[in-house]
C-alpha cells in the first residue's frame, strides 16, 4: 500500500527498507544511530505520553530545536495522533514566538536547549491552557522530554492510537508552519498529509534515490524544504545523519560520505569562495593548473555542447583538480539540491563540471514546498532556471508576470485568516506566488524577481533589484547587497563588503585593515568595489545602473531583524536600520 498519510512513511520503511541507521546524530565525538524500529518505539511512546498528558487530536505542539533524532520522534508521535506540530525557528524573536504560541494556541513545547527553554518560559504567563515545556538536552534543571516517553511507557494506549490513525484523512491538517515573511506578523500555513506526500512523490525523479544512500541534514527541519526532503528520505529508506552545526559541515561531510544533501545558495557560495581562496594560495604550476581548471568549469555546458576538445580538457581537470573538490564533500555526492534563493548560474556550471550536480529548485511554504526543480530526467536541467514544473502541478504566468500555481501541493490556507487565504488563492484555485517569472523553451521556469520588490524610480522606470543584486553578489568582494531607489531619481546600493576575503586581499596589497569598520571606510576598498559595480553596470540599461553606493560596517542579520530565517532581505527594516547611509546617498531626498 502506498502511504496516503505521513505517519505511514515509517511503516513503509519498517516493512521495505528497515535500517540500523535510520537516523544518526553525533554526541561526544561519536555517531549515535537509531534503527527504524527504535524510531518507531520512541515515536509511539511520544504518542502515548501526549495523550496521557491530556492532549487530544487537533491540539497543537510546538517544536523549537536544532536538527536531531528527537525532532522526528515528536513529529511522528504527533502525526499519528492527529496532534498538530508547530515547528519554530530557534532564532525567532521573543515577540514573534509569543505571537505564534498564542495564535496557534500551543499547549506543549519541546525545545532543544536550556536557552530556548528560558525564552519560552519568559512568556508562559501570557499563554492560556498551557501544559508544559520540555528540553531534549539533559539540563539537570528543566523538565526533560523523557518525562513524556516515561508517561507513555506507563500508558501504552495502542488501541486508542490505532483508532486515531484510522480516523485521520489525507486532507487533514498535518502541520502548521509559520512563515516570517518580510513584513507584518507571521502567517500560519496549514499543510495536509496529502500536500506533503504529493510533493514527496512528485520529486522522486529528482535523482536516482536508493535505500543504501545516506543524506546529511543541516538546513533547519522546521523549514518545509528540509522537512519534505526528510519525508522523501524516509519514503526511500535513506539514512539521515544530522550535522553537528553549520561550522562542522565540512568535517561531517568527510565522515558521513553522503550521496545527497540540500542547501541554500549562500552556503554553496561560501564553499566556492573557500575553494578559490585555497587555490589563490598555491604557487607555480599548481596555481596555474587550478585556475585553468576553474575557468574551464565556469564555461561548462551540458550534453557536450562545447565540443570534444573541451570535454577532453575537462577530463584532465577532473582528474587533477576537481577530484579534490569531490573528496572534500565526502567523495560520494550524487546530487546537491539548492533552493530558498537564486543560485548563481556560474556556480551550477562549475559544480556540474566538477561532477557535483547542483539541482536548483523553487517553491514556497504554501506549496509544500516544491513547484519546479532541475532533475536527472533526460534534458531536465537548464542553468539559470529552476527547472521543469513537477508532475501533477500546474503553473501559468499572469499578465503582469506573476507565477501562479495550482495542484495537490497547495496549502489548505492560512490558519484563522480567510482574508489572507483568499488574497493569495483565487476563485479558480490558483495560488499567487508573489514571484515574477517566465518559461524558457516553454518548459523551464525562470524566476526574475519578487513582485513586491520591484520598485519604480521617480522617473517612472521599473527596477528589478534581485536581478542586479544576484549579479553583484558574484563578486568575491561583495558579501551582501540591497539595491535601493524607490521614488528616487536613480538606483543605488547598500553593500556589505566580503570582510574575510578583503582582509586577505588588503594584506596582499600592503594595506592594514584589521576591523570591519576600517574595511568599510577604506578608499582603496571603495575604489576596488566600484570597479565591480561598474563591470555590472555595463550589462544594465542606463536607468538600472547603480549610480552611488555605501559600504556598511556589518552584515545584514536575522538577529537584527534584517533577514528572514531563510535569508531573504527585509528591505523595509534594512532601510530603517541604515537610514543614515541612505541619507548620505540621497541627502534626505533634497539633493538627489
Amino acid at each position: 500500500m502506498e502511504p496516503t498519510r505521513l505517519f505511514e512513511l515509517l511503516d513503509r520503511q519498517l516493512t521495505s527498507f528497515p535500517k540500523e541507521d535510520s537516523l544518526a546524530m553525533k554526541e561526544n565525538g561519536r555517531w549515535i544511530k537509531y534503527s527504524s524500529q527504535k524510531v518507531k518505539e520512541y515515536s509511539d511512546l511520544v504518542s502515548y505520553g501526549l495523550l496521557a498528558s491530556g492532549l487530544n487530536k487537533g491540539d497543537k505542539v510546538g517544536l523549537i530545536s536544532n536538527n536531531r533524532p528527537e525532532w522526528n520522534f515528536i513529529d511522528q508521535g504527533t502525526l499519528q495522533t492527529g496532534i498538530i506540530s508547530v515547528p519554530i525557528y530557534p532564532t525567532i524573536s521573543v515577540n514573534d514566538l509569543k505571537y505564534i504560541l498564542q495564535h496557534a494556541e500551543v499547549k506543549v513545547v519541546f525545545v532543544s536547549s536550556a536557552e530556548l527553554y528560558e525564552k519560552v518560559y519568559s512568556i508562559l504567563h501570557e499563554l492560556k491552557d498551557f501544559k508544559g515545556v520540555f528540553t531534549f538536552d539533559q539540563t539537570g534543571k528543566y523538565p526533560h522530554w523523557s518525562e513524556i516517553t516515561n508517561l507513555g511507557q506507563k500508558n501504552q494506549m495502542t488501541d486508542k492510537v490505532n483508532a486515531i490513525r484510522d480516523s485521520i484523512l489525507p486532507d487533514d491538517m498535518a502541520t502548521l508552519i509559520y512563515t516570517s515573511g518580510t513584513t507584518g506578523f507571521p502567517k500560519g500555513v496549514m499543510l495536509s498529509h496529502h500536500n506533503l506526500l504529493s510533493n514527496c512523490k512528485a520529486t522522486e525523479k529528482l535523482c536516482p534515490f536508493h535505500y543504501s544512500w545516506k543524506a546529511l541534514s543541516f538546513l533547519p527541519l522546521n523549514h518545509v524544504y528540509e522537512r519534505m526532503l526528510s519525508y522523501l528520505y524516509r519514503y526511500y529508506g535513506i539514512s539521515v545523519y544530522y550535522a553537528e552545526s553549520i561550522e562542522s559541515i565540512g568535517e561531517n561531510l568527510k565522515e558521513v560520505k553522503p550521496m545527497i544533501f540540500v542547501t541554500v545558495p549562500r552556503l554553496l557560495e561560501k564553499v566556492y569562495e573557500k575553494i578559490v581562496s585555497t587555490g589563490s594560495e598555491l604557487s607555480g604550476l599548481k596555481k596555474a593548473l587550478f585556475f585553468w581548471s576553474l575557468n574551464l568549469g565556469l564555461r561548462y555546458e551540458l550534453n557536450g555542447v562545447n565540443g570534444w576538445w573541451y570535454e577532453m580538457q575537462l577530463k584532465v581537470a577532473n582528474a587533477l583538480v576537481f577530484q579534490k573538490w569531490r573528496e572534500a564533500l565526502g567523495g560520494n555526492i550524487v546530487a546537491i539540491a539548492s533552493g530558498g534563493a537564486a543560485l548563481q548560474p556560474r556556480l551550477a556550471r562549475v559544480f556540474h563540471a566538477a561532477r557535483i550536480p547542483v539541482l536548483e529548485g523553487y517553491g514556497l511554504t504554501e506549496t509544500s514546498p516544491v513547484i519546479a526543480v532541475n532533475n536527472f530526467q533526460p534534458n531536465s536541467i537548464y542553468f539559470g532556471t529552476v527547472g521543469p514544473v513537477i508532475d501533477g502541478v500546474q503553473v501559468k504566468i499572469a499578465d503582469d508576470g506573476e507565477i501562479l500555481c495550482k495542484g495537490p501541493n497547495v496549502m489548505l490556507g492560512y490558519y484563522k485568516d480567510e482574508q489572507q487565504t483568499h488574497a493569495v488563492i483565487d476563485a479558480q484555485g490558483w495560488l499567487h506566488t508573489g514571484d515574477i517569472g517566465e518559461f524558457i523553451d516553454n518548459r523551464f521556469l525562470k524566476i526574475t524577481d519578487r513582485k513586491k520588490e520591484i520598485f519604480k524610480t521617480s522617473g517612472g522606470k521599473y527596477i528589478v533589484p534581485q536581478m542586479i543584486e544576484n549579479r553583484l553578489k558574484e563578486s568575491r568582494f561583495i558579501e551582501q547587497i540591497m539595491v535601493i531607489g524607490e521614488n528616487r531619481k536613480f538606483a543605488s546600493a547598500l553593500i556589505v563588503p566580503a570582510f574575510s576575503f578583503l582582509k586577505d586581499w588588503a594584506a596582499k596589497e600592503g594595506l592594514t585593515l584589521s576591523s570591519n569598520e576600517e574595511i568599510a571606510n577604506s578608499k582603496d576598498v571603495r575604489n576596488r568595489i566600484r570597479e565591480e559595480v561598474e563591470l555590472v553596470n555595463k550589462t544594465l540599461g542606463h536607468f538600472e545602473t547603480i549610480k552611488k553606493f555605501e559600504l556598511l560596517p556589518r552584515d545584514f542579520s536575522i538577529e537584527n531583524g534584517e533577514m528572514t530565517p531563510k535569508l531573504s532581505l527585509k528591505r523595509k527594516i534594512i532601510l530603517e536600520n541604515f537610514k543614515s547611509y541612505v541619507d548620505k546617498i540621497y541627502g534626505n531626498g533634497i539633493n538627489e
